[in-house]
């Protein structure tokens, strides 16, 4: 398994992975191997990693409706969703399961089955989370890239100490985080005396109660951890840390432009 995530990397495994499959499971596609791509968020805003998905597809060789078809799935940002997603794929047999960046969509693909490869993308520790037996031997039917981004939530507390210094309380936005994560902030933010206050949302209505949540939590920063959900309303998290007057730290550039933007509409108005 590889531990840069890096686009021709994961063209590569995608590559290798398809170039496995049994004939058995070959011969199962009536006209061609078929990808199911299972994912948390909605079409509309995912129009960008599809395309880098069809580039990584077109560049070994793999065209969709030429050479290989693909089932999409899409969760529309409902977790209860997946679970019967998962399984319409393994019903119709999909020779191949991609899971990006969705540790949600991840383990209901694992559960819904121990056959089909999966091919996943996260930022988190696999081992960890229990997706893969080790690194370098995954073992099992679950497989991926992983660019192990579990140090990146304590150097943004350091920084927020850094910029300021005199926050004592930080607020951790997370859509559905195994403990280990939340645990791993609490130990670094009480290095550096800081408290942690952990933010659920696992839905948009959630989104807004969390923030409304932030002046009766007494939190004087924010950090924003990496989802799928947080990626999809970028331009919401933005208007709401500016309304609530919320210093926030996200992992992601996008969100910075998208503020810009803001900023700038606001100054025409």
């Amino acid at each position: 398994m590889q531990i840069d995530l890096k686009r021709r990397e994961f063209i590569a495994l995608l590559g290798g992975t398809a170039a496995s499959w049994p004939l058995a499971t070959r011969a199962q596609q009536q006209a061609l191997p078929v990808i199911g791509f299972l994912y948390l968020g909605s079409p509309e805003r995912t129009a960008r990693q599809v395309a880098a998905f069809r580039l990584g597809l077109g560049e070994t060789g793999y065209i969709e409706g030429r050479n290989v078809a693909t089932e999409y799935r899409w969760a529309e940002g409902h977790f209860d969703r997946l679970p019967a997603l998962a399984a319409d794929l393994v019903r119709r047999r999909v020779a191949l399961i991609v899971t990006p960046f969705s540790l949600a969509a991840i383990r209901a693909a694992k559960a819904a089955t121990t056959t089909i490869p999966i091919v996943f993308t996260t930022g988190l520790d696999p081992v960890q989370l229990g997706l893969v037996t080790s690194l370098n031997r995954p073992g099992g039917n679950v497989t991926g890239l992983t660019a192990l981004n579990s140090e990146l939530g304590p150097k943004q507390l350091g920084l927020l100490r850094e910029l300021i210094p005199g926050a004592v309380r930080v607020a951790v936005l997370v859509e559905s985080p195994p403990d280990p994560i939340i645990t791993d902030l609490q130990t670094a933010a009480a290095a550096i005396g800081q408290q942690i206050e952990v933010l659920r949302a696992r839905t948009v209505g959630e989104i807004d109660t969390a923030f409304a949540s932030l002046a009766q939590k007494r939190a004087e920063a924010l950090v924003v951890n990496p989802a799928v959900l947080f990626f999809n309303r970028l331009a919401q998290l933005v208007a709401l840390a500016a309304r609530h007057a919320a210093p926030a730290i996200y992992w992601t550039s996008r969100f910075h432009r998208s503020r810009r933007a803001n900023e700038l509409r606001i100054g025409r108005d």
